[in-house]
């Protein structure tokens, strides 16, 4: 089994618009909702692509509700946090005219303490039976920087971490086999400045010392890479029709683990997943997969390696 686990749900609603002006009254030609927010898409994203697996998340008020009956309707097992506060609801603006994406995004309500307990307590059953591990997105105010430690600590499972920042730092001691920031994410969490490719390869190697077996960064529809011990791997993303790029990180990080998962080294499990990248961008929702889809254009992913 596979969990997904994260503490900022989203509900969001995309706005599909043939011109966005700022500043003026602007009406949208289509919009749909859906549940969303990193530790979401990667539970959407392992369902669709077959994979057993769980998600593990707080939710809560009438957006919580709807995100709790969109995942039973469509089959998908969560194990709820109930919380107090609503759970976020965030707008995906889509501007047709210049093919832009803008991202309106209200920030996860603080969690009181005896919401995070049960969550690490709900989390660590989950671990408990899990091959693989994926932890995405960011702490709402106030929970402390280690708090998964505890619910992961001592786990054989494979850890993905798709986190930034000191909730990532603190982690790594725990030697996970893949971190997953962006390029954006990396420079935060490193407080440093990635303005070129070997500043960028540095700041990986600088995390693989720091306990990561693999690192891989992604920066938008440009090459993925992926930093080891013994070189690196760049992948170049597959030319597709964009329609919505919301996810796709969240898509490649679930496919990682569904092609280790299935035992493919990983040089290949890193094409696969960046091939399920690729093919949600091409849809209005978020992580709306077909596997032979994915494997389809797997095929067609080309990665290269260099020594360190």
């Amino acid at each position: 089994m596979i969990v997904a686990a994260g503490l900022s749900p989203a509900w969001q609603r995309i706005l599909v618009f043939d011109s966005f002006e700022t500043g003026e009254v602007n009406r949208s030609r289509a919009s749909c909702e859906c549940a969303s927010g990193k530790v979401l898409n990667v539970g959407r994203a392992l369902h669709a692509l077959g994979a057993e697996s769980k998600t593990v998340s707080p939710i809560g008020g009438m957006s919580g509700a709807l995100i709790r009956t969109e995942f039973k309707t469509d089959g998908i097992e969560a194990a709820w946090v109930d919380a107090p506060p609503p759970t976020r609801v965030c707008t995906t603006i889509l501007n047709q005219k210049d093919g832009t994406t803008t991202e309106l995004v209200e920030e996860s309500a603080p969690l009181d303490d005896d919401v995070v307990t049960r969550f690490q307590q709900t989390l660590k059953t989950a671990v408990d039976e899990a091959k693989s591990v994926i932890l995405s997105g960011s702490l709402p105010a106030g929970v402390p920087a280690d708090c998964y430690q505890q619910p992961v600590s001592g786990t054989s499972a494979r850890l993905i971490l798709d986190l930034r920042g000191d909730e990532l730092l603190a982690l790594l001691p725990l030697r996970p086999l893949v971190v997953k920031p962006n390029r954006s994410e990396l420079a935060q969490t490193l407080r440093r400045d990635l303005n070129n490719d070997a500043d960028l390869e540095q700041a990986m190697r600088d995390v693989n010392r720091l306990g990561a077996e693999w690192v891989v960064v992604t920066d938008g529809p440009r090459t993925v890479r992926a930093s080891h011990r013994d070189g690196f791997l760049q992948v170049g993303p597959p030319q597709v029709d964009a329609v919505n790029p919301i996810g796709c990180g969240d898509c490649l990080a679930a496919g990682l683990a569904v092609g280790l998962g299935n035992g493919l080294d990983f040089a290949e499990a890193l094409q696969f997943a960046v091939a399920a990248a690729a093919l949600n961008a091409t849809d209005l929702l978020p992580a709306r997969l077909g596997r032979s889809a994915v494997q389809e254009l797997a095929n067609t992913v080309s990665v290269t390696s260099s020594a360190r």
